[in-house]
């Protein structure tokens, strides 16, 4: 064959299978068998391969890259991946509809709803139409490039289609797999004497961080795209179904069960008619998303630290099995409490094999009244965390509540309010050290690649760490001579320990384990103090100025930082090269002390940029009117907050005026 015959073949090629992956992974109606499709897909491969010149990166043949990977490289989002607000009731969801209207000062038209799949949220980013980086949601502001693994899903478009494909799109999605195609790969699988996947959400994820995209490939994996962070400017949309609208003309598999309904009536229904169809469906789903369709009303809404204020996940109730308990160990974590575990005879819960499953603590056990032998009524709290609800059938025999700490031996004390047992030798219990330590390289705080669990109890156990500062001090001889790591693992785990000194002053805050301190609030306070030196010594009445920082989590801090011993072990990390990049001195900014609400819409600026003005120069933003308020921003068609800040004599200004407001304060 010719070259220029088989570039017009290829071409015609492509533009074929691209249609067929179009009608059957986005319009579910195939044209062709499996059998036809395979033929064309042959021919391509055959082609490509005589005329090796004609193959570019998006021909369908070029799913699966030939190179191994040596690792994941981190990603930054453009726009953070939040997780959602969650709901149990249609009650939790009224209450949620009305704060956002109260919030915006005018009613919601329009929700859609969308099936909540379990499944692993993924980020594909698209320029000029081709797919040119997919990442993992990882902690919501950084996630891992998985571009390599997404390609590989045949239900993923590596160029978009029609007309109007923008400069730039990051569409966002849920990878999963279909539960039919999750059997039949565990058939085969135990046929060839392989591990089976241990459910659909755990191969999804498992799949996607191979580092041989093959293996990737070799899974069923399908997707669904749900909404858009970043869109350029050449495509305009008012409404999320809209967007969802646009992404299915562009290629992407979008749920049919999608719909936008007018009302909070309407919501339920949709709600318990998914929930009805809910075991009969091809994917497991745990709930449903309810979003503003309005994309105006969104951007007023804006976000709160974790979660969008516009969305929010209505949860259906987790499934629910009996079995028999059989005994109740006490496990330590970081910081000494002593949780109850109940050992279980093995069950089948939403297809993961329970044997063991939470207490809780002293409290929850008189309550349920759990002896052993007794039969309990078990849950996967949303879907993931098993937990004894009930006592169907009573025990015989009670459970021994521990005097002293089953790993160390020291004394254990309730705590004040007499809920919590907690070992008392913080610093010298080998279980409370493994928590902390293993705590202190997890990804999401020091992030040390190859520093998990297993390796921190054989370093603990040889005596080579006792704290993180040890860590730092570990040298290639130390870990070579432990169980299973030879010289070549040794030196690489030391390469990422060095790696893992060039940090951020919010994974450092995060990683020193405090209580109550979780990213979102290692990044409050990363963000207010700017330096670990101001952090150490603020108060607690500074410190509960924080948004989601109350009186116990401020004070955990304070007591925390008041510690000789922490404050020495904060010294040692930096002493020994724990480094983060310095952020500008704190200055008195021009808003500081003063509180804002909005209300009624604006022309010239969204509520969004007024806020983010308003918060930079020093300013809290507040959703109602209180004697606190400094200022209300007053739109056009301004609701009840107008009247009652007139009522508390609060200063009230029109857009003009806070335009005004705005340069003076910049000058």
């Amino acid at each position: 064959m010719k070259r220029e015959h088989a570039r017009q073949r290829v071409e015609e090629l492509r533009r074929e299978l691209e249609n067929h992956n179009f009608w059957y992974y986005v319009l579910d109606d195939p044209k062709i068998s499996d059998g036809e499709y395979d033929s064309l897909f042959d021919e391509l491969v055959s082609l490509e391969r005589n005329f090796p010149e004609l193959v570019i990166p998006t021909s369908p043949t070029q799913r699966v890259g030939a190179k191994t990977l040596a690792g994941f490289v981190s990603v930054t989002h453009a726009r953070p991946m939040l997780s959602l607000e969650k709901c149990a009731s249609f009650e939790e969801l009224a209450n949620w509809l009305r704060r956002g209207e109260r919030y915006l000062d005018r009613t919601i038209k329009q929700l859609t709803c969308e099936p909540k799949i379990d499944g692993v949220a993924v980020s594909l980013r698209y320029e000029s139409g081709e797919l040119i980086q997919a990442s993992t949601r990882g902690d919501g502001i950084t996630g891992e490039d998985i571009t390599q693994n997404v390609r590989t899903i045949s239900a993923v478009p590596l160029k978009l289609r029609g007309t109007s494909v923008p400069r730039l799109v990051e569409i966002r999605g849920e990878v999963y797999i279909p539960l039919n195609d999750f059997n039949s790969f565990n058939e085969k699988a135990r046929a060839e004497n392989k591990k089976p996947l241990l459910n659909p959400r755990n191969g999804a994820a498992g799949s996607l961080r191979q580092l041989d995209p093959a293996v990737t490939a070799s899974r069923p994996l399908s997707m669904y795209c749900y909404s858009v962070g970043e869109l350029s400017d050449d495509v305009q949309v008012h409404t999320h179904s809209e967007i969802l609208e646009l992404c299915r003309e562009w290629g992407c598999r979008v749920n049919h069960r999608t719909e936008v309904v007018n009302s909070l009536s309407e919501c339920q229904n949709f709600i318990n008619k998914v929930g009805a169809e809910r075991p009969s469906l091809n994917y497991d789903i745990d709930g449903i998303v309810i979003k503003v369709n309005d994309l105006v009303s969104q951007n007023d809404l804006g976000f709160l630290a974790r979660h969008p204020r516009w969305a929010i996940a209505f949860k259906y109730p987790s499934t629910e099995v009996s079995t028999k308990l059989l005994g109740v160990d006490f496990q330590i974590g970081r910081t000494g409490v002593l949780t109850p575990v109940a050992r279980l005879e093995p069950v089948h819960v939403h297809g993961v094999t329970v044997s063991n499953a939470t207490l809780h603590n002293l409290d929850e056990i008189e309550r349920l009244g759990v002896k052993l032998g007794a039969t309990v009524l078990i849950r996967r709290a949303g879907d993931i965390i098993p937990q004894v609800i009930k006592v169907t059938e009573p025990g015989t025999v009670d459970i021994d509540i521990p005097v002293s700490c089953p790993v160390c031996g020291s004394q254990v004390l309730k705590d004040d309010d007499g809920v919590a047992l907690r070992c008392i030798n913080r610093l010298g219990c080998e279980a409370q050290v493994k928590e902390y330590i293993s705590h202190f390289a997890s990804r999401v705080a020091l992030d040390i690649t190859g520093l998990g669990e297993r390796l921190v109890d054989l370093l603990v156990n040889a005596q080579k760490i006792k704290d993180p500062a040890d860590i730092f001090r570990l040298t290639v001889e130390d870990i070579s001579t432990l169980e299973r790591m030879g010289e070549k693992s040794a030196k690489k785990l030391v390469e990422s320990i060095e790696k893992s000194k060039e940090t951020t002053l919010s994974r450092f805050i995060h990683s020193l384990g405090i209580v109550g301190v979780g990213e979102v609030t290692a990044r409050m306070l990363a963000d207010r103090f700017r330096t670990i030196e101001l952090l150490m010594v603020a108060s607690v009445d500074e410190l509960e100025q924080l948004e989601d920082v109350g009186p116990i989590i401020a004070e955990n801090i304070h007591s925390y930082f008041a510690s000789d011993r922490n404050r020495q072990l904060i010294s040692d990390l930096i002493d020994l090269g724990v480094r983060w990049p310095v952020q500008e001195e704190i200055e008195v900014l021009p808003c500081q002390g003063q509180t804002w609400v909005f209300t009624g819409t604006y022309s010239g600026i969204t509520r969004n940029d007024a806020k983010d003005r308003l918060i930079r120069l020093g300013a809290k933003v507040s959703s109602t009117v209180s004697r606190n308020t400094s200022y209300l921003l007053a739109g056009e068609n301004p609701g009840s907050k107008l009247n009652k800040a007139r009522t508390l004599d609060i200063l009230v200004l029109n857009e003009t005026e806070f335009m005004e407001f705005l340069e003076n304060c910049s000058k």
